[in-house]
């Protein structure tokens, strides 16, 4: 009799056992839909949203989401470029920042990153992402960028270290910038002729008038209207 309760004991307790793990089971497989019910809901919120150009709606969905999906760096990154597409830089940086706790090595993350950092006038900040996103990409225009913010930051061998890379790279024939002409007229120019000038400006910060006299002609014989070069150069002989 004994061996028989035994049994029924533990017969019961396998059915109690088998009856909780089967409610934990519902419960669980209730709870993703309804998370994946919230999602659909917010996505297609989003979607109207950016249709008829919401966009404090459509950060406002893609929050909701992110509640579901805190490590999701895609819907990080459309939020950061949102903020960025909307001027509020601050926090576009903010959220690229927590993409690269994530990702360290995220592209779109270092771009707003590093965009955004220049923007708030934070150039130190700014060039380790930009340096960072070369590293990764080995991308003409954000040495580029790089080169430039190093004159800014008087770091004057790099600056004129990566305008020589630069002016060697294929690119560099090809590639154009925008610059004011001499009747503040937008104008393209060579991106070489923008390299050269910098070359030119690095050599006046040192103290070598004699190479940034160079330079700065060498610009002007690319692109004689090219109101930078010429200004620098009418300094010079000041």
């Amino acid at each position: 009799m004994n061996n028989i309760n035994k049994i029924i004991t533990l017969l019961l307790l396998l059915i109690v056992a088998q009856s909780v793990i089967a409610q934990e089971e519902q419960l669980v497989t209730a709870q993703q839909q309804a998370n994946a019910f919230v999602v659909n809901h917010y996505s297609k919120a989003y979607a109207l949203a950016q249709r008829y150009g919401d966009t404090e709606m459509a950060i406002s969905a893609l929050y909701n989401v992110l509640a579901e999906y805190p490590q999701n760096d895609s819907l990080l990154y459309t939020l950061s470029y949102l903020y960025f597409q909307n001027n509020k830089t601050a926090q576009s940086v903010l959220v690229s920042q927590d993409m690269l706790k994530i990702n360290p090595n995220h592209l779109g993350a270092l771009e707003l990153s590093a965009t955004g950092y220049e923007k708030l006038g934070l150039k130190d900040k700014s060039l380790d992402a930009y340096e960072s996103l070369y590293l990764q990409s080995n991308n003409f225009q954000t040495l580029y960028k790089v080169a430039f913010l190093q004159f800014d930051l008087k770091r004057y061998t790099e600056s004129n270290t990566n305008a020589d890379i630069l002016l060697k790279m294929p690119e560099a024939e090809t590639l154009k910038v925008y610059y004011s002409d001499e009747n503040k007229e937008e104008k393209e120019y060579s991106i070489k002729v923008a390299l050269i000038n910098l070359k030119g400006l690095v050599s006046k910060a040192i103290g070598d008038n004699k190479n940034a006299k160079k330079h700065f002609e060498a610009a002007l014989a690319i692109a004689p209207d090219f109101a930078l070069a010429k200004q620098n150069l009418e300094e010079l002989e000041k």
